[in-house]
């Protein structure tokens, strides 16, 4: 069998990236952020789409140029079709069915958070199949069992808000700057996250919740702050570390409970939450205490890439997954 070369494209919100993937290994993954949504506090979907088009044509020529690959010989182009901004899918779903059509290759459909659950088998170790993945992002937490890289079930998932977003808006509330996640990671590391005590939702089963603990640090800061204006200011570090503590201990007894419930030992973490120091952390010491093989990506993995878009296209390619010219990318569609 000759070689599969795959064109991957991820534009679901402000990363415009394209991978070159042949047989299963990434030869290159290019990615172009944008700073324009910095002063808005948050994504601005029409400045999104606006930056991909702007960006999808130099970073899909990088990405061929670094893998020293040629239009001609690719294979297969496969694009993010779900979930994500609706104007940012359009930009890459309308670049690789061009692509598709101008080249004659096939197009695959890639569905963004099976990917991030993928992105373990890019590079060794690899999880032996079945095995669990806690996908955490700023829209979504989930606990997933991989029985193949296309048979997954979502066995628990956030009844509400993702822990990507109780950091995103506990940061908010202190007043950081976005994205501000990373930054209340960073912080973390200074301050004790035993010095104040917030609540752990109690959800029965595997699902998640995190609005109730959204709340209650609202509320905190709130009366802190009343009694002191500059409390926030001399207590940063410790709030930091320990609103992190906390989310952080309820996606790992969650985690914990699903692999008793499972038995199984092979643990995976996903998805941009992933690339938080106290997640990997922690799940390398409960992996210790537990006897699990845990499984964590690079970094470049962990956020927004089209490497995992390339992988879960390469396994499609094998299964003979295909989409047609007509697919339309969706912003809230189910796996």
């Amino acid at each position: 069998m000759s070689s599969i070369t795959i064109l991957a494209i991820e534009s679901s919100c402000d990363e415009t990236s394209a991978a070159i993937c042949r047989d299963g290994r990434i030869l290159s993954n290019i990615t172009a952020s944008q700073s324009v949504h910095e002063k808005y506090g948050g994504v601005v979907p029409e400045l999104a789409s606006r930056a991909h088009m702007q960006h999808i044509v130099p970073v899909v020529d990088q990405a061929l140029q670094a893998a020293g690959v040629q239009r001609s010989g690719l294979n297969a182009v496969a694009f993010t079709q779900a979930p994500g901004l609706i104007g940012s899918l359009l930009v890459g779903a309308q670049f690789a069915k061009s692509m598709s059509l101008a080249l004659d290759i096939p197009l695959i459909s890639v569905h963004h958070m099976q990917a991030h659950v993928l992105a373990n088998l890019i590079e060794e170790p690899r999880p032996s199949f079945p095995f669990l993945c806690l996908t955490v992002s700023g829209g979504h937490t989930q606990i997933v069992l991989c029985e193949s890289p296309m048979s997954m079930k979502i066995i628990g998932e956030t009844m509400d808000d993702a822990a990507g977003e109780a950091f995103d808006k506990s940061a908010k509330l202190l007043g950081l700057p976005y994205p501000g996640g990373p930054l209340i990671d960073k912080y973390a590391k200074q301050g004790d996250p035993e010095r104040f005590k917030f609540p752990e939702p109690q959800i029965p089963g595997l699902d998640f919740s995190f609005s109730g603990l959204k709340t209650a640090i609202l509320y905190f800061l709130q009366e802190h702050t009343n009694n002191n204006p500059r409390f926030i200011e001399e207590n940063l570090a410790d709030i930091c570390a320990s609103v992190q503590h906390r989310i952080i201990t309820i996606l790992m007894n969650k985690l914990k409970k699903a692999a008793i419930q499972t038995r199984i030992r092979d643990i995976c973490i996903a998805g941009g939450v992933s690339a938080n120091s106290g997640l990997r952390a922690a799940l390398e010491t409960m992996g210790r205490s537990f006897h699990w093989n845990t499984y964590i990506p690079a970094f470049q993995y962990c956020t927004d890439n089209a490497g995992m878009i390339a992988i879960t296209g390469y396994y499609k390619y094998l299964a003979g997954d295909f989409a047609p010219l007509t697919v339309s990318p969706s912003a809230r569609a189910e796996w």
